[in-house]
């Protein structure tokens, strides 16, 4: 099949398509800041599998697993944050430059879709 393509670009079309011009100190300033360096790598990948847990075990039947949701959803919701634990949610949350009370509000209406959708699924 051949393309009906004419090879010419509109205006509007053509500005997607241009590179960025940025200075080379502020590309490697944004770059640096969004290396991660080992702690912050590890606050990454607490919160990374709290929130799996919390997804994929929200409905779980073995009691192993339903500890598994249990504990990351007490982690996650924990709005009596303590500033002094250095892996608490709100500090890995910060550290990461991450909003703890977006993060949370987008998991509880994930959970409450996830409540809706298994309601009806049982009916």
């Amino acid at each position: 099949m051949r393309s009906q393509y004419s090879g010419t670009l509109d205006p509007a079309t053509k500005e997607l398509f241009q590179p960025d011009t940025l200075a080379l100190d502020e590309y490697m300033s944004k770059r640096k800041s969004r290396v991660l360096g080992p702690e912050k790598e590890l606050m990454l990948a607490i919160l990374e599998d709290a929130v799996h847990c919390f997804q994929k075990y929200i409905f779980a039947k073995y009691s192993k697993e339903r500890a598994w949701f249990n504990d990351a959803e007490a982690w996650l919701m924990l709005m009596d944050d303590s500033d002094r634990d250095l892996f608490s949610f709100v500090n890995i949350c910060n550290a990461l430059e991450l909003d703890p009370s977006y993060l949370r509000q987008g998991l509880i209406k994930w959970k409450s879709r996830q409540s809706q959708s298994e309601i009806k699924r049982r009916v």
